[in-house]
């Protein structure tokens, strides 16, 4: 499925939520995200100013994007959308899904540090190109539920390279948040999509480590 109605112009693959949350672990650390052999899908929101910039360009850049500050991503859709409030909050009203490719994603993990791997390493913040954050997940409706959802801030080189290197494609999927926003505030969230997004498995033991993943017992699945 390509769209949940015929006036979303999204390429995301969607799913019906009720669906979707059936398979996903009810607990743990684990990264849910859309991805295939090649590339995994994150999120971000922005100002429009920021994200017109994006889209237009493919790249982030322009007076309003700072490469000198920490830009968080996530791979979880409604982790983004519980931050952003479903598009409404200031400065976050447009959302763009960012595809990277999996070489880019992978780098991304291997270089980042939980404030407890910190700790044990001993590394100065400062010196930290990418903070991992595990976070509640929550429900469409904002409830916080027990398994914990990745968010990842990027920083110095690594975010240059994310903002001009590994960047596959930049959506602007707004109108799909607005639209499924309706749905939630008219029918409830068992009637809304969501992109479809299943558990991704590092297969670098010592990434897995680095990050704190906890394992997930069905295996690497794929997104077709």
């Amino acid at each position: 499925m390509a769209c949940a109605t015929p006036s979303c112009e999204t390429k995301l693959v969607t799913e019906p939520y009720a669906e979707q949350m059936k398979r996903w672990p009810k607990s743990g650390r684990h990264i849910l995200a859309q991805y295939d052999e090649n590339t995994v899908v994150v999120y971000q929101a922005f100002k429009p100013s920021i994200a017109s910039y994006a889209v237009e360009h493919q790249e982030f850049g322009g007076d309003s994007f700072s490469y000198t500050r920490m830009s968080w991503i996530k791979t979880n859709f409604l982790w983004m959308m519980y931050r952003c409030g479903w598009a409404v909050k200031k400065d976050q009203e447009r959302v763009l899904a960012v595809t990277l490719t999996r070489d880019g994603f992978e780098e991304i993990l291997a270089n980042a540090y939980t404030v407890t791997f910190q700790k044990s390493c001993k590394v100065r913040t400062e010196d930290i190109e990418v903070r991992l954050q595990w976070d509640p997940d929550h429900s469409p409706s904002g409830g916080k539920v027990e398994r914990r959802a990745i968010q990842l801030g990027l920083k110095g080189n690594i975010l240059k390279k994310y903002g001009k290197q590994f960047i596959v494609k930049i959506e602007d999927i707004t109108p799909f948040v607005k639209e499924q926003r309706q749905i939630l505030m008219e029918k409830g969230q068992w009637e809304i999509h969501t992109p479809s997004e299943k558990v991704y498995n590092v297969s670098n033991e010592a990434v897995v480590q680095r990050i704190a993943l906890d394992f997930h017992e069905t295996g690497p699945t794929l997104v077709s």
